[in-house]
């Protein structure tokens, strides 16, 4: 989701950074076409065309768009004729399975003005191969996956059965892979990246996550660096109130993209301080994982309505053992009393979704583990629950340190998944905010 890119709100905030505006310096274009009735149908999710860009745009290779098709002949064909005529590289994954609604290769061949398909004898004695090493017989339907329209070549498949496909159509190289992620990038890597064309422009791409603000107000902090014809080109996105700006920089050398990019980059992170979580795979339980790291400090904690997520975020990255010592799923009243020492007078008195038995739980986990720091969250995640005093999306979060305790309170939009990752995403920017160190004050 693109914030406004109006200018006239406000004046943004620090130093301004000239704008470039893009050259005209043409690069190598791209489409990219995923099949597969799974994805127009939303059972899965297609990683594969963001997985693909990515790796086009280290080449210096610009994507102009992804279009996903459903397991149809005429429809598949139909993208991939537009596509070839509209960039030089066509990138296209699904379909090459032994089944029925497997379409791709007969969809290619009548892209390509009803070409013939012919039965490969290297590519069936590497299929051969493949269900001898495994023991197991291959049936006929296995065949049709050497099946190749005239004047392709195949590209072996070192992961699996499919082999992908290699063709030209009119001045586009069109390259049929797996739908298999694992399949899909081995053959691209083996394959396919070293074939294509270097393209003429250097493509940078950097990642800034933040926490803490709308995307509206990130939106106005940086709405002159949001032009589309900036160079770099600058985007939000948001998930579960995380906002991630996005820069991409293109220019003729890796040097001068790499400088603008960094440049941007310094520019957004002076604009927006402290909500600056982190850049590329430094997202929030990194960033909370690399101050703790750095105090050579520890952490525990006590999880009501998130459920053990905060500890599996935590536990997610590489190293957190250094840090991380252990939590308590406190989800029942007893185990709040009896293993976190929350009162019962407390928990009578204010229920468990409140400021005194959030911060009673944070203290009381603090002390069991012997930890430098503490995190406890209680809320209600919904969809049931809520009363008028105390509404779903209530979350009290809970910080404890060997100074002071401090609690938090939030109403969170959503469903249950995301209150509870926007509840766990606060706790832990909480918390960041409590290790950041602190600017020293002019005397």
């Amino acid at each position: 989701m693109n914030a406004s890119n109006s200018t006239n709100s406000t004046t943004p905030r620090g130093t301004q950074t000239p704008v470039n505006t893009m050259h005209s310096t043409h690069s190598t274009r791209a489409i990219i076409i995923s099949i597969g009735n799974e994805l127009t149908g939303g059972q899965t999710v297609d990683t594969n065309s963001a997985y693909l860009a990515g790796q086009l745009g280290m080449l210096g290779i610009e994507t102009l768009y992804h279009v996903t098709v459903g397991d149809d002949r005429d429809a598949t064909a139909r993208a991939i004729t537009e596509a070839a005529a509209q960039a030089e590289i066509v990138l296209v994954t699904g379909g090459l399975g032994p089944t029925a609604d497997d379409l791709t290769r007969y969809a290619l061949a009548d892209a390509m003005g009803g070409a013939e398909l012919v039965e490969d004898a290297a590519s069936l004695a590497e299929l051969e191969a493949f269900f001898h090493r495994r023991q197991r017989t291959m049936v006929p339907a296995n065949r049709v996956q050497i099946m190749f329209p005239a004047g392709t070549r195949p590209l072996p498949n070192a992961c699996g059965t499919a082999p992908g496909i290699a063709a030209c159509i009119g001045n586009a190289k069109v390259y049929v892979m797996p739908g298999v992620p694992r399949e899909m990038r081995a053959m691209f890597a083996q394959h396919i990246a070293p074939a294509l064309p270097a393209g003429q422009v250097v493509i940078i791409r950097r990642i800034l996550h933040t926490f803490g603000t709308g995307e509206s107000d990130i939106g106005t902090r940086i709405a002159d660096l949001m032009a589309r014809d900036a160079n770099p080109l600058v985007g939000t996105t948001v998930s579960a109130g995380l906002v991630s700006v996005r820069v991409t920089s293109h220019a003729a050398s890796t040097l001068e993209a790499e400088r603008l990019a960094t440049a941007a980059i310094a520019e957004i992170t002076t604009r927006l301080g402290e909500f600056v979580v982190g850049q590329g795979d430094q997202a929030m339980p990194a960033a909370v994982g690399a101050l703790l790291s750095h105090r050579s400090q520890t952490l525990a904690m006590a999880e009501s309505c998130t459920g053990g997520l905060i500890g599996e975020m935590i536990t997610d990255v590489s190293g957190s053992s250094e840090y991380f010592l252990g939590g308590i799923i406190s989800y029942a009243n007893a185990v709040k009393r009896d293993v976190l020492g929350v009162g019962e007078d407390i928990l009578a008195q204010n229920g468990a979704v409140s400021e005194p038995v959030a911060r009673a739980m944070a203290i009381g986990c603090r002390a069991k583990f012997n930890a430098d720091w503490a995190i406890a969250v209680t809320g209600i995640a919904g969809p049931d629950g809520g009363t008028p005093e105390k509404p779903v999306g209530l979350v009290y979060t809970a910080i404890a340190g060997c100074d002071h305790t401090e609690v938090q309170r939030h109403i969170f939009p959503g469903d249950r998944p995301t209150v509870r990752r926007r509840a766990a995403l606060a706790a832990l920017n909480q918390l960041r905010l409590r290790l950041r160190p602190r600017p020293r004050r002019e005397s």
